[in-house]
């Protein structure tokens, strides 16, 4: 059984991560397309050819989220899940 303080400071050094993550943006402009990702995987921008395309940004940015609910339900579901790959039965 994982000790409820471990568990705590585990989740607080990953709240710590998710935070730093946030600040961390990436820039590319290519083929008139230019968009800004955050180190957490959010897009900030995007722009193409100079017009600003919020419907798309929302909508990749959704695709995101369920992409990354899919990964840890399939994660969780994997023999063990967390308590697995921390050492617990």
């Amino acid at each position: 059984m994982i000790n409820p303080f471990e568990l705590k400071r585990m989740r607080d050094q990953a709240m710590q991560i998710k935070k730093k993550l946030e600040v961390i943006e990436t820039e590319i402009e290519k083929n008139g397309v230019k968009v800004v990702i955050t180190g957490d995987q959010r897009i900030k921008d995007l722009h193409s050819n100079g017009r600003s395309d919020n419907d798309i940004k929302e909508a990749v940015n959704e695709a995101f989220k369920k992409s990354q609910e899919a990964s840890a339900k399939e994660l969780a579901q994997m023999e063990g899940g967390l308590s697995a790959l921390l050492g617990g039965k």
